[in-house]
């Protein structure tokens, strides 16, 4: 499979964590405007961190949020 969203990848393994999901996925260099940076909320006060910080929610997975934005 090639994609360029690892919250996808880690849906379909199944994966409850996004580290266990990393193991498998190959990073590969893509144009700079298609990089994002990635980062997990587990409380209110991350999320409206990353929220005002221009992050936008990839999924929601019981107490672990995830984010991203472009570079």
């Amino acid at each position: 499979m090639r994609t360029r969203d690892i919250f996808y990848v880690k849906r379909i393994l199944g994966h409850k964590n996004i580290k266990n999901t990393e193991i498998y996925v190959n990073i590969v260099g893509f144009d700079d405007n298609e990089n994002y940076v990635c980062r997990v909320a587990a409380t209110k006060e991350e999320r409206i961190s990353l929220i005002e910080a221009g992050f936008n929610l990839v999924e929601a997975d019981g107490d672990e949020w995830y984010f991203r934005k472009r570079k």
